[in-house]
């Protein structure tokens, strides 16, 4: 996502990453969001944003944050949003 400011990143098992962005916007609502990037090769990532699993609002930034770091630190909850990404509830990896 442009102009967005990762605050929080980590390398997954296997490959690729899991990073909170805090996102741009109004002055009294701050966004944040998690997006999991699952290719471990970076000259795969090219052209392709990494999915958003979840998104926060709160009434700091730090809020938004602080909504998002268990899931961005739980292997499980990570794998259970990617498979809630896909209608056929498969996971495209």
């Amino acid at each position: 996502m442009k102009d967005s400011r990762i605050l929080y990143q980590r390398v997954l098992p296997g490959g690729g990453y899991v990073h909170v962005e805090e996102e741009p916007g109004a002055d009294e609502v701050h966004r944040a969001h998690v997006a999991v990037e699952r290719r471990g090769d970076p000259t795969r990532r090219a052209g392709h944003e990494p999915p958003v699993i979840a998104v926060a609002e709160g009434p700091t930034a730090q809020s938004a944050v602080r909504q998002l770091m268990e899931i961005a630190n739980d292997n499980v909850e990570i794998a259970r949003a990617l498979l809630r990404l896909r209608p056929d509830g498969l996971a495209k990896f």
